[in-house]
Formats: structure tokens, sequence, C-alpha cells
């Protein structure tokens, strides 16, 4: 008696799968709840697990894509069938007469096609001023063909050689590959958001030398106190959340008529993953620690990068930070992570000189950048929440005092 192993609901807005892997082979003995395959969809990967022992039968193929429910393989009961005890004796082989191929009859002579171009050949060979009796056919009877004339060299006497085409250095491979149903579903929310949001974007610049002082001078008692390094996420996560307060629009998102706001701050932090990009969110960031914002940054970055994550993980958020600093990002205008209202972005740092009391100095500046929709945040709010942002940040004692 077989089992048919089905698709699993996987998520409530989740209608299909991609089977990404096979993690046995057709025909292996699977033991009960050990993991067969690997499925993916637009947000997550998903284990598929053997729902008890016996031989697995593959009815998908790796690739394909399959709704809820659909049949991706059977387990047959027992394992691989045992090999008789009595060996059976080896059929004899019927003697398989060799296969020669019949000789193609000699023609009995030429026949009145032999020699005579086609219609094309025809014009092509007048063009190129080539006898046709010096073209040897290769259609039917010695029909000379259109790839004939086009193969042959010009006679004319002093008619220029075609110039033989200058070849390329390097490789000229293309190779295609099917999208993921990450990155599809990635593309379709992109546009989506260009489309229907009225999106701006503002940017400023932050002083990075208070954090980076208080990050050198602290940083050992820190690790040693709490057991993660303390980094740069940590800081923006609070100065956003300190931010939202005096300017709850930028934390807030429109839902039909109405603007929905948040009396917290679900920071959603963007995450490169081996397979796309993933947003994971820090629940509740505004009443975390820096301790416990950097342990949530590396554990969702580690779930990530080990296509980990779960649904619920990547499910809702109310404001998302991006950090294209890490890949060497000057300056860009991040999109809105939808139903989202805004998306900050970090970027590089680097020394540049600045007037500080008069005087030119040299410090490490970040610029920053806040996108926007601005169906319901004005320009007032989204200059005041970046300038916020920026005042926390070179002043990094604010966060403590909340001031």
């Amino acid at each position: 008696m077989s089992l048919e192993i089905k698709v699993p609901p996987v998520g409530e807005s989740i209608t299909e799968v991609v089977l990404s892997r096979w993690v046995k082979n057709d025909g292996d003995f699977v033991e009960m709840d050990e993991i067969i395959a690997e499925l993916e969809s637009d947000k997550a990967t998903f284990e598929l697990t053997a729902e008890k022992a016996g031989t697995l039968k593959t009815v998908a193929s790796e690739g394909d894509t399959l709704p809820i429910g659909a049949l991706v393989c059977t387990i047959e009961e027992g394992g691989a069938a045992a090999a008789s005890p009595k060996a059976e004796a080896p059929k004899a082989e019927a003697p398989v007469a060799d296969k020669v191929s019949a000789p193609v009859a000699a023609k009995s002579g030429e026949s009145y096609a032999t020699g005579t171009p086609s219609p094309s050949a025809a014009k092509i060979l007048a063009e190129k001023g080539v006898d046709a009796g010096s073209v040897k056919g290769t259609g039917v009877d010695g029909r000379i063909t259109k790839e004939d004339a086009t193969k042959a060299e010009s006679l004319k006497p002093g008619a220029p050689k075609a110039a033989a085409p200058v070849a390329v250095a390097g490789s000229r491979n293309e190779r295609r590959e099917k999208m993921s149903p990450l990155r599809k579903t990635v593309a379709k929310r992109l546009v989506t958001v260009k489309n229907e949001t009225a999106m701006l974007t503002t940017f400023n610049e932050v002083n990075m030398k208070p954090i980076m002082d208080l990050r050198a001078k602290y940083k050992d008692q820190f690790k040693e106190k709490h057991g993660v390094g303390l980094g740069f996420m940590s800081f923006f996560t609070k100065a956003v959340c300190e931010a939202a307060k005096d300017f709850p629009a930028v934390n807030a998102r429109i839902d039909g008529e109405e603007i929905v706001y948040n009396d917290f701050v679900d920071v959603s932090i963007a995450v490169s993953a081996p397979k796309g990009l993933v947003v994971p969110i820090i629940r509740n960031a505004d009443s975390m620690s820096l301790a416990q914002i950097e342990k949530t940054v590396i554990e969702l970055a580690t779930k990530a990068r080990d296509s980990k994550l779960t649904i619920e993980e990547m499910t809702g958020g109310t404001f998302t930070i991006t950090n294209g600093g890490v890949f060497g990002s000057m300056m860009s205008t991040p999109i809105i992570n939808a139903p989202q209202s805004a998306i900050l972005g970090m970027h590089n740092i680097i020394e540049r000189p600045i007037a500080e009391n008069k005087e030119v100095v040299i410090r490490p500046m970040m610029y920053i950048a806040l996108s926007y929709d601005h169906r319901i945040i004005d320009g007032r709010e989204s200059v005041g929440f970046l300038v916020r942002v920026k005042q926390l940040l070179e002043d990094p004692a604010r966060l403590l005092l909340g001031i």
C-alpha cells in the first residue's frame, strides 16, 4: 500500500511552491519524518518530510511549480525488493543480427537536375559572378542549393574577397536561469510600490564620530557582558524608534481609506540572502536595549543566510532599515517595503572635510536617505524625522536619556 505525499499548506497567502531540491532519490528507502525534499515559496524555504517509512517514488521533478495540495511523491510500504536467495539462471541471449546499413544504390547516371541551381541559388551565383559548373550541388540529384551558392567562392577577375570576420577575444556564451519564486515576488512588489505610491526621498548626512568613539571606548566591556558585538544597526534602530514617537505618520500605513497608526515599532531589516533579498522583523524594537537588538539582528541574519526564516518572522513590520553601506554604496534611494510608508537607507562611511566650529576638520560621514509615501507623510514630517535621527546619532546620549 502506498501513501501519497502532497504539498502542505505553508501560509495563508501562499498558493504555490517550487520543488527546489530532492534530498532523497527515487527508489531510496526513507525513515518516518526524514527530510525528503525542499520546497520554496515566494517568502521562504520549507522542508518536506516522509510521513511513514518506505520506498520513495517521486512524481514531481526539481524546478516544478506545484499548487498547494498537489502530489509530490508516494511512499511504498517496505524497503527495496530483496534479492531472491535462488539465483536466477541468466537468460540465453538470442543472437542479434548485426545491423548493416544497406548500401545506397549507385546512381544510374546524372539526371537533368545535376548541376542545375535553384532560382535563389542562381541569383546568388550571378551576383558573385560564379559559374554554376564550378559548384558541386548537394541537393536532390545533385541540384545546387541556396546553401551551396552561398558557400561558393567568387571567381570574378579581381573581385575582392569578403573580409573574414574578426574573431572576438573571450567567451560570448549566454545562460538562462529560471527566476526563483522569491525573486519574482520581489520584482512584482517593487513595481507595484513604484506604481501605487507617491514615493519621494529626502537626504541628510550624519557625523559618525560620536558613535564610533563610543563603540571604541565600550566595545570590549559590552561584548564581555552581553556576548555580542556593538554594531551600528542597534544605534540606527533605537534612533528610528525614538524619532517615530515625534513623527508617528512615518510609522503608519494606509489601509483602504484609513490611516493605521501604530503605538509600537516593528523594524524590518533588509538582509541579502543566497536566494535573494529578505526582510525579517525585529518585533517591539522600541522596547529593546541595544544588546537585545544586536542579538536579534545576528539571529535573524543567520537564519536568512541559512534559508531558515519562517513566514511569521517576515510578516508585518512597520518601518524598514536597509544598509547598502556594507556593499560600498555611497548614496541611494531605497524603495518602500509595502504596505509600510517609509524606509531608511544607511550608506558607506567616508572621511570627508566638513565645517565644525568655523574650522575645517576631517570626520567619518554617512549619507542617510528616507524614502516615504507622500500620500500620508508630508515634507515637513519626512525632513523632521530624518533630522531627529541625525541628532540622536550625533549625540548618542540622547538615546539613553530620551531627549
